[in-house]
Parts: C-alpha cells; structure tokens; sequence
C-alpha cells in the first residue's frame, strides 16, 4: 500500500434506495433518481409530466412488496452491504497498512447518506483530499456520469485541494479475480454443461449508439472473466436486464434468454450479475425470484444464482487494491 501523509477519505458510491419499504419513501427516491437527465435524457418538457402525473402516482405502490422481498433490516441490502464494505476496507487498510493515513466511508448518489452530507462530515474532520470510487464497475452516464454530476454540485461550494474520481474498473484485475474466485466454488455445475449467464443491467440503446462505452466495457468483463475459466463461447451468454419503459435497451434481454434456453437443450444455468457490487431489488427479486420462474416455468430444471460481491474479503481486497492504484499515481 502506497503511503499517504495526509488524511485522505475514500467515499464508496452506490446508487442508493429508499429510505423504508413504503410508499411514500419510494416515491421520494423515485423523484429524485428520476429527475437526473442523466438517468433519463428525454426533453424535461416532456419527462416530467410523465414522471410526476403517472410514474410517481402508480409505481410507488407497485414496488412496496418487492421492496419488503429484500429488504431485511431496517436500512435494507444496499446501504446495510455498502456501508460494511466501507468499514471491511477501513480495517483491511488499518491492519495491513498502519501507515495509511485513511478513512473509508460510504455514500449513496441518491438518499442517504447523501454525497454532501458524508463530504461535510469528512471536511469537519479535517480531510482535505478525496478519492470518489463509484460502486460500478462499468462506466455508463445513468450511474457513474450521474455520480460524478453530484460530487461536482457538491463541490462547487467548497475548496478541495486533492479530488479524484474512479471512472470504471472494468478490467481491472482484482475484479476479475474476484468474479472468477466466486464463480469457481460452481466449478462442478459449469463442468457438467451448465449455462454462464452474465446479466448485466441494460441502457437504452440510443445511449449505446451516443457513444456511451458501457455494453462494450460489459462485454469485456464477461470475455475476461469466461476466459479466466477457461470456458468455451458456448458456454455462457451475456444478457441485460431491468429495462425500463417502451424503448429499446440493449440485448439480448435476460428474460427472454431465460425463457428461450430451455427450447435449446439448456436445462440448467448458473446467474452472475457483475454490474452489481451489491445484491439488491435487481439481483434478489428480478433475478433469483422473478427470472428463475420464467426459467424453470419455461422447463428449466435447475437455477442458480452467484451472489454480488457484496462485502467479501476477496471485495474488500479489490477495493483495496484500486485505492493503492491511486495513490501510486499520485505519487508519480
């Protein structure tokens, strides 16, 4: 681990979520997760009495079950699984670095703990330079764009000497190993002609077309990760999911891959999600709940499903070798 005198907070950035399974809190995050033209770029003249008249008056109420599928305790998945991987890293660093002079903390793009509310607590402690690692390993503008826009609003109204940005991790090699060590503990199921699917969450694909690199740095994922298995092309399918709304997102959409399997031969599939650094309402309802239906409905005989990286050691041990990456570069 590089060494850093001065006092450095490293904020990991996810999404965000509700603040309760209920209604009115979903209605909240919705309205704020929505209302980025950088998650939707349609003409605010346009966007918005659709989202305020119809969205934000039905959807809500829609996702209050699906919400208490997965949410568990009181913080639900997302912000309980962040913050304990923030705090994971804070203690690998404190034991194997103790010359580090580093805080690690976790934030959410929208909800809380907000961007500007961990930034300001960080500023009360002293810290003066900042290292932002979005939780997406993939670049795309509806998330990590979306992210950056919020620190940069943030920061307008303070002075920050030092403020650095991961924009992706893609390929970096301790992701890849990550991903390859927790496919590997279904070695035996892979061996014996199970399906890879690596389902990754979709854009549209105008946003494709405009040049956003995302499906490319996906599909790099998966060739490193199936290459690092030692697999076959046919061995595994790329797919994208959670697609939102009447336009067309990138495919081959997970749904439909699930359901036409089964009509190939493929009677058995083992589901990654890589996009996600934590399991959440897309990993655990839409892929372990919904989408094993369509499967085994479809005549599938056995789904199973590798869970996000979530707060591992082998994460906390990727999170801590992209900091380490960082600092080096500072230095030279």
């Amino acid at each position: 681990m590089a060494k850093t005198d001065k006092q450095l907070a490293v904020i990991l950035l996810n999404l965000g979520t509700p603040d309760a399974p209920t209604a009115p809190a979903i209605r909240r995050y919705l309205a704020e997760f929505l209302s980025d033209p950088n998650v939707v770029n349609l003409p605010r003249f346009i966007w918005l009495p659709i989202l305020y008249l119809f969205i934000l008056t039905f959807r809500p109420r829609k996702l209050v079950h699906k919400y208490q599928l997965v949410w568990g305790t009181h913080d639900g998945p997302i912000r309980n699984i962040t913050r304990a991987l923030a705090k994971k890293t804070q203690h690998f660093l404190s034991r194997h670095h103790q010359d580090s002079n580093i805080t690690v903390r976790s934030a959410m793009t929208y909800g809380e703990p907000s961007v500007d509310r961990v930034i300001g607590e960080m500023e009360s402690d002293g810290v003066s330079d900042f290292l932002f690692l979005p939780l997406y390993p993939q670049y795309a503008t509806a998330t990590t764009a979306a992210t950056h826009s919020q620190i940069s609003l943030t920061l307008s109204s303070r002075t920050i000497p030092n403020f650095r940005f991961v924009s992706n991790y893609h390929q970096h090699p301790a992701y890849i190993h990550a991903l390859t060590k927790a496919i590997e503990r279904y070695a035996q199921y892979l061996a014996n002609g199970t399906r890879l699917i690596f389902s990754f969450h979709g854009i549209p694909q105008a946003q494709a077309d405009g040049g956003d690199p995302y499906a490319d740095q996906c599909r790099r994922t998966a060739d490193l990760v199936a290459h690092n298995l030692g697999l076959e092309d046919g061995d595994w399918t790329l797919t994208f999911q959670s697609r939102f709304g009447p336009t067309k997102w990138l495919r081959p959409y997970t749904s439909e891959v699930l359901a036409n399997l089964p009509g190939e031969g493929v009677s058995e599939v083992l589901m990654i999600c890589p996009g996600f650094a934590t399991d959440c309402l897309e990993t655990i309802e839409e892929i372990k709940l919904l989408n094993r239906g369509i499967f085994m409905q479809a005549g599938g005989t056995a789904f199973r499903y590798v869970k996000a990286l979530n707060a591992t050691d082998d994460h906390v041990a990727m999170v801590a070798d992209i900091i380490n990456d960082h600092l080096l570069m500072v230095e030279r």
